[in-house]
């Protein structure tokens, strides 16, 4: 589904690791790790088509139209751009062919889905970190893709946020897409995914999620 060869990315001039393979088979669920600035969040620019790598190259095998999602981080949304929650979750439908009644239906439901009900007219400024990030995984939920490629969804969540939001993965995942969810919560990745890329200065890793990342010890309470 997703096979990158020699694949080096980063600045011009300055890649961030040396060339990788790896492949990502359709309906697989894959973690993406690795210490602030190493990568993660360019290397799933590179492979939705928004970032040119500097060597190598990446095959996404599916359609030109419709065939992947991106979920950015959220610092890169305009929180100025006049529209409200509605509009930015409606904008998910991007390329369905649906009556304005099926619209209309799908929407509420995927609002009510993501706790959103009621926060419909909210302009964007209005929002706080939690309710913005859910009205992006929303807006990604009224796409049909089959590759999902998520950048920090777990970002301003909290603990019942975050809960939704795996719940919501696994569920794409068991529809049979391909996903890709990039996260610096270890203990999550470990328990969530299949498996994980672990990006390096000296190269990446690539194998089980439960074998990469070992358990977080318990803190013993006095």
């Amino acid at each position: 589904m997703i096979t990158c060869t020699a694949l080096r990315w980063g600045a011009p001039g300055q890649p961030l690791t040396p060339a990788i393979d790896f492949t990502l088979e359709k309906g697989s669920l894959t973690g993406v790790i690795g210490p602030n600035g190493c990568g993660k969040s360019s290397l799933l620019k590179v492979i939705a088509g928004l970032q040119k790598p500097l060597a190598g190259k990446v095959v996404v095998e599916v359609a030109r139209r419709g065939g992947l999602t991106f979920l950015p981080q959220q610092q890169q949304l305009d929180r100025q751009f006049p529209i409200n929650l509605q509009e930015l979750v409606a904008a998910g439908f991007w390329g369905a062919r649906l009556s304005a009644a099926q619209r209309s239906e799908r929407l509420q439901a995927v609002l009510e889905d993501w706790c959103l009900s009621g926060l419909e007219l909210r302009p964007l400024m209005a929002l706080s970190g939690g309710q913005l990030q859910r009205a992006l995984l929303a807006r990604m939920s009224l796409a049909d893709s089959p590759v999902l490629l998520l950048d920090e969804p777990h970002a301003a969540l909290d603990e019942e946020g975050q809960a939704l939001c795996w719940n919501h993965i696994h569920a794409w995942h068991a529809e049979g897409r391909t996903v890709v969810v990039v996260c610096h919560d270890l203990a999550s990745v470990r328990h969530h995914t299949q498996q994980v890329l672990q990006i390096k200065s000296n190269g990446c890793v690539f194998g089980s999620s439960k074998e990469l990342i070992r358990p977080q010890p318990q803190m013993q309470v006095a």
